[in-house]
C-alpha cells in the first residue's frame, strides 16, 4: 500500500516542477487572495466535478482563516462585486458552466482567476482577469488507450489542486497573520 501511495505521491509532486512560462500558480493565488482580503472583497470559488471538491475544500478552509469565503450556487451564496475574487477551475481549458459563471463574475466588476492545464487553449481564458497554469494532465489530453494508468482521467489536476490549496492556506495564513489557534476557533462545532 505505501509503494502505491507514494507513487501516486510522486505523481502529484511531479506537477509542481514542470516548467512553465508563468509565475507559479502558488504566488497567483496567495496574491489575489490577500489583495481581495485587504480590499474587505469576498472570495468566491467554482468547478465542476471533482475539480469543483477541491474548490469546495479550499472555500472551507479560507473561512477558517477569517475571510469572507463562499461556494457559488451555496443557498447563503451572495452576490458578487467588484471588490471580490472569483476562482474558477477549468482544467482541460473550458467548461460552459465556468464559462458563464466567469462571465457573470466579470460583467459584475469583480476579478477572475482562473486555474487550468490548458492555458493556451481553452475558452473559459477568454474570462480571466489572471489565469493561475497547474500543468497536470486531464481529460483534455488523457490516452485512453494507455492500460490502467495509475492517475486516470483528470486525476492528476486533481489532486494537484489539492496539494496547491493546502500550499495556498499555509502562505496566507502567514500573510494574514492567522496562526492555528485563531484558524481552529472559526472551525464548525455543529458535526
Amino acid at each position: 500500500m505505501s509503494t502505491l501511495a507514494s507513487q501516486i505521491c510522486n505523481q502529484i509532486s511531479s506537477v509542481f516542477t514542470n516548467p512553465t512560462t508563468t509565475p507559479p500558480p502558488l504566488d497567483i493565488l496567495v496574491e489575489e487572495i490577500s489583495s481581495a482580503a485587504a480590499r474587505n472583497g469576498k472570495i468566491f470559488v467554482y468547478g465542476v466535478g471533482r475539480e469543483g471538491l477541491m474548490l469546495k475544500a479550499l472555500c472551507m478552509r479560507l473561512a477558517h482563516l477569517g475571510l469572507s469565503a463562499h461556494c457559488v450556487f451555496d443557498m447563503t451564496t451572495p452576490p458578487i462585486s467588484p471588490l471580490d475574487l472569483l476562482i474558477a477551475s477549468a482544467g482541460p481549458g473550458g467548461f460552459s458552466t465556468v464559462n458563464a459563471i466567469c462571465g457573470v463574475a466579470r460583467s459584475s466588476g469583480a476579478r477572475v482567476l482562473l486555474l487550468t492545464a490548458q492555458p493556451e487553449s481553452g475558452s473559459s481564458v477568454a474570462y480571466a482577469s489572471v489565469v493561475g497554469h497547474v500543468p497536470a494532465q486531464t481529460m483534455a489530453d488523457d490516452d485512453a488507450g494507455e492500460s490502467r494508468p495509475l492517475l486516470p482521467m483528470g486525476s492528476l489536476y486533481e489532486g494537484a489542486l489539492f496539494v496547491l490549496f493546502e500550499m495556498v492556506v499555509f502562505k496566507l495564513g502567514e500573510v494574514l497573520g492567522e496562526g492555528p489557534e485563531a484558524v481552529r476557533a472559526r472551525h464548525t462545532n455543529l458535526e
